[in-house]
């Protein structure tokens, strides 16, 4: 029977990555596909005949490298203000007690569960009374802002996992307190840094609904909004090259996650001890 607990294990575990990478696997699949096949009624994984133009197609198109660009600086350098402004925000959090954590908790579980739909027109408003309205600018800001409770509940979570007694140690030895942050702390948290980071550069990269409200100028769209416009006016969509600019728009999140997949990894089961 305990020779059987293996295998079974490793099947439920092919299907789990069956399971998920399938939706990848049909989008690459309706990617390489002709329109006629695509809108047809026959269902088959493997296309009928290769048609890689829908990739050219979906490049010519609608200036998908350049909202590509767009949405990388976006999620970059969002991402890079969320790290900096959570990391510090969150030791404040996890270590020190009493009002001013109560007052933090609350505003993360406040800003979780607000309606985003309620805060986009008076955030249009300020943004437009700054002249920001319109520009990447005010996006990265939009895009830092709405990202910062949950990388603060993240981060809190890895700071509180990190024992008191190394930093009272290095204390102890004579280090200062700046000293036995960056030497000590800082190292520790390397893990949950990278783990916040990834998730923040994916919710900023996929962000569609503040970047539909915000922006109206075609040369300052990001990625999905360039990807809606495979849509025409009446409805007719250009499947084809859509799934082909799907397969490129995930490209950068898969990088940017290989980058950091040890890191993340180890992160997420670091950040689970203590919360």
């Amino acid at each position: 029977m305990r020779s059987l607990i293996r295998p079974a294990q490793y099947a439920a575990l092919a299907a789990y990555l069956l399971f998920l990478g399938f939706p990848l696997l049909w989008l690459i699949s309706a990617s390489v596909k002709s329109s006629a096949e695509l809108n047809s009624l026959s269902v088959s994984l493997l296309p009928q005949e290769w048609h890689w133009e829908n990739y050219s197609q979906a490049l010519e198109r609608q200036g998908l490298v350049r909202s590509a660009v767009n949405s990388l600086v976006v999620a970059l350098v969002s991402t890079a203000l969320v790290i900096v402004i959570a990391l510090p925000a969150s030791y404040v959090l996890a270590r020190v007690k009493g009002k001013v954590r109560m007052a933090g908790v609350a505003w993360i579980l406040v800003s979780q569960v607000f309606p985003v739909v309620l805060v986009v027109l008076p955030l249009f408003l300020v943004l437009r009374a700054l002249g920001l309205a319109d520009s990447l600018v005010g996006l990265t800001l939009v895009h830092t802002t709405y990202m910062l409770p949950f990388a603060l509940w993240m981060l809190q979570g890895y700071v509180a996992s990190v024992p008191v007694e190394l930093e009272e140690a290095g204390t102890m030895d004579g280090a200062r307190r700046f000293t036995v942050l960056r030497a000590i702390v800082l190292p520790l948290l390397a893990p949950g840094i990278a783990a916040t980071a990834m998730f923040s550069f994916v919710a900023s990269w996929n962000e569609f609904f503040f970047a539909l409200v915000l922006l109206q100028s075609p040369e300052n769209y990001t990625l999905p909004i360039t990807l809606k416009m495979f849509i025409g006016g009446e409805g007719k969509v250009a499947l084809g090259p859509l799934a082909a600019g799907a397969v490129l728009a995930a490209i950068p999140s898969i990088v940017f996650f290989s980058l950091l997949r040890r890191r993340l990894t180890s992160g997420l089961v670091a950040g689970a001890v203590k919360g």
